[in-house]
């Protein structure tokens, strides 16, 4: 018995394998995003932790004894529609150049911003998940979000830095 548990234990052990390696994708991919019916081009940046969506005009609000956010996409088709969503939490942010972006404790460093976070589903090549995104004003970048580690390991992803757009166009049905 013993023997026949260790045969089927190697014979499932390259399946296994096999379902450990991450999907691997080029530095700049496209991503949507289902609730706000955009898809956009977006930076993996395995150097940022949090990832970023371009947004303006974000106001925060309280509704029914709970803190939302309320704000416009800051993208070239983003429009004028007026998105609304739950706040998850405020991400402090170090201020650096795109993509260098880190959680912090520390409120006296004047290099800090305070960005509101939310969750929101997103669909890379065929897969969607829902991660966490903080809003900030990214259209002085050429990529207006920015999926950071965190979203990344979520969606057990590598980054080749020398590829571009492998996995084409999002196609996530039903989420």
């Amino acid at each position: 018995m013993k023997r026949a548990l260790v045969l089927l234990s190697l014979l499932a052990l390259p399946s296994l394998v096999l379902a450990a390696q991450p999907k691997l994708y080029g530095r700049y991919e496209w991503v949507s995003l289902p609730e706000l019916n955009q898809t956009l081009q977006a930076k993996m940046d395995t150097g940022a932790y949090t990832s970023s969506l371009s947004a303006k005009d974000i106001q925060m609000f309280q509704r029914d004894g709970e803190e939302w956010v309320r704000f416009k996409l800051a993208t070239k088709d983003g429009g004028d529609s007026v998105y609304e969503h739950k706040l998850l939490r405020i991400s402090k942010i170090k201020n650096r150049a795109e993509g260098a972006a880190e959680d912090e404790e520390d409120d006296s460093n004047p290099g800090l911003s305070q960005r509101p976070v939310i969750e929101l589903p997103v669909c890379l090549g065929g897969d969607q998940r829902t991660i966490e995104v903080n809003l900030t004003d990214r259209s002085h970048f050429n990529y207006p979000f920015l999926m950071g580690t965190k979203g990344l390991r979520k969606f057990h992803v590598a980054v080749d830095p020398g590829e571009r757009f492998t996995a084409g166009k999002p196609n996530c049905s039903g989420g």
